[in-house]
């Protein structure tokens, strides 16, 4: 079987740090799915505003590795224990194939594309197709999570001081506290005193983290010199 790409995801995650861990995790978070050229017909989305969810099938284009492992290191593990990679959503597998559930806000068929919220895909991301969720198919209420129902999530309360938000436009401001709010970080990585930077949407964001409290410190404009610290 051959993959064509037949989207691609335009977002404001130009790198990997601080990309939602799971889909619909952060609701706030908008991303436009954008057809390629030789998929822009707008039949190919009749019906499909009908539909509150869908599932994305990407690739992991930022996380290539040669060869495969049968297990992994988990971050929500603390990059300490193995599991097998079947029973993980790494992005090192066999096929570098993700699989998202994302809430679907709007359907543009005269520019072929779709307004989602919640994804957790970088800018530019390759996207091999878009099915339609379906509750009484997808839905289950009785589902165990294996080992995850063990771990929990990671959150911490984030102090984002007026001065440094609102040099954040302010359609990016909600998410990017709620983004904040999981905790970029990787699991094994809890150093009080390191400044952490995470970038979205054109801006540089510095932040530590100390005793359960996020705290940012500095709002830096990529590619420029303007930059706003905490003082």
């Amino acid at each position: 079987m051959e993959l064509s790409v037949i989207a691609r995801v335009r977002n404001d995650f130009t790198a990997k740090f601080g990309i939602p861990r799971q889909s619909g995790l952060a609701e706030k978070v908008e991303s436009r799915v954008v057809l390629e050229p030789e998929y822009k017909n707008p039949d190919a989305l009749r019906g499909l505003e009908g539909f509150s969810h869908i599932w994305l099938i990407w690739g992991f284009d930022r996380a290539k590795r040669d060869g495969w492992s049968p297990t992994v290191r988990p971050p929500r593990l603390g990059g300490n224990e193995r599991m097998g990679v079947f029973a993980t959503r790494s992005p090192f597998r066999p096929n570098s194939l993700g699989l998202s559930c994302v809430r679907l806000l709007a359907v543009d068929r005269e520019r072929c594309e779709l307004l989602i919220s919640g994804a957790d895909m970088a800018d530019m991301t390759p996207v091999y197709d878009i099915k339609p969720y379906i509750k009484y198919a997808d839905s289950k209420s009785d589902a165990l999570g294996g080992w995850t129902d063990s771990v929990p999530e990671r959150g911490v309360e984030v102090v984002f001081p007026r001065e440094l938000l609102d040099v954040l436009p302010a359609p990016k401001r909600q998410a990017a506290v709620e983004i904040l709010s999981m905790d970029p970080r990787p699991t094994y990585q809890d150093d009080p005193e390191r400044v952490y930077g995470m970038e979205y949407g054109g801006f540089d964001i510095r932040f530590t983290v100390k005793n359960g409290t996020l705290e940012v410190r500095e709002v830096l404009e990529k590619g420029g010199e303007n930059g706003h610290k905490l003082t």
